[in-house]
């Protein structure tokens, strides 16, 4: 509905904006770039932050930047992954149907890489999407897995994404010898004020408006409340929009803003 009275040619707050068109900060760009080469040398990556800081965001441009000539990419994402699931669901990825017990099921997995890498010529890579649901069994078995060939190389990129507190239990003592196989770390932060009204000029644009809509003073009520969270941005921007459309507001301001996060996100 607000779309119309705004002049969009598509919604500007959704989840499914096309990779090429997400806000990229300095920061998320930069955790690509490093996510682009622990993929090119075959390292295991670990990438967290809190809610809302552009994992999914990063991961996103990271599939559609490395090429499918040169990279296999493999997505899990299990609150309950076990280490037979985990085995079974990258098999399944590679069009095998996975052996029952875990070390017949993890052999098999090995060979195919294997195959893939000297036949084929294509350097895995694997992305496991809310690792810090993980539990203790399941990431010792990424130790075990990323030790072949007495420890010489590593079968594959491997990238753990996941909230922040899962780089807190790695650095406990019981975890340091996973910890000391981490090649790359990337810590993800909420976006600044300044990054804040980047991010929503960025997708208002995407959505083909061609004025200013909010306020200065509604983008800082909007970062306030939202501490930089982008999940948290869409949220309270579609609202806005709803409630301007609603109401034949075309400007949005900071009064606007707060009457919507009073009344319907609070």
């Amino acid at each position: 509905m607000f779309e119309v009275f705004y002049g969009f040619r598509r919604a500007p707050f959704t989840r499914d904006l096309p990779t090429e068109e997400l806000y990229m900060p300095v920061m998320l760009e930069e955790a690509l770039e490093r996510l682009e080469y622990a993929a090119e040398r075959q390292w295991f990556a670990v990438v967290t932050g809190d809610c809302g800081t552009g994992k999914t965001t990063t991961i996103r441009r990271l599939t559609q930047a490395l090429s499918a000539k040169t990279y296999k990419m493999m997505y899990l994402s299990d609150s309950k992954l076990t280490p037979r699931h985990f085995y079974k669901g990258l098999l399944e990825q590679l069009g095998c149907e996975a052996k029952f017990y875990r070390g017949d099921a993890k052999r098999q997995l090995h060979r195919e890489i294997e195959l893939m890498r000297g036949l084929h010529q294509l350097k895995p890579c694997v992305i496991v999407d809310e690792a810090h649901l993980l539990d203790r069994e399941m990431l010792e078995e990424v130790r075990f897995l990323l030790n072949v060939h007495m420890d010489s190389e590593s079968p594959m990129a491997l990238i753990l994404v996941g909230q922040s507190e899962l780089w807190d239990r790695l650095r406990m003592q019981a975890y340091a010898a996973i910890r000391q196989r981490i090649d790359l770390q990337c810590k993800l932060q909420h976006y600044d004020r300044s990054q804040t009204g980047e991010y929503i000029i960025r997708h208002l644009a995407y959505a083909g408006s061609e004025q200013a809509i909010f306020s200065d003073n509604a983008l800082d009520v909007i970062y306030t409340f939202s501490s930089g969270s982008a999940r948290l941005i869409n949220k309270v921007c579609t609202n806005c929009l709803i409630y301007g459309a609603v109401n034949q507001k075309r400007i949005i301001d900071d009064h606007m803003v707060k009457r919507v996060i009073e009344g319907e996100l609070i």
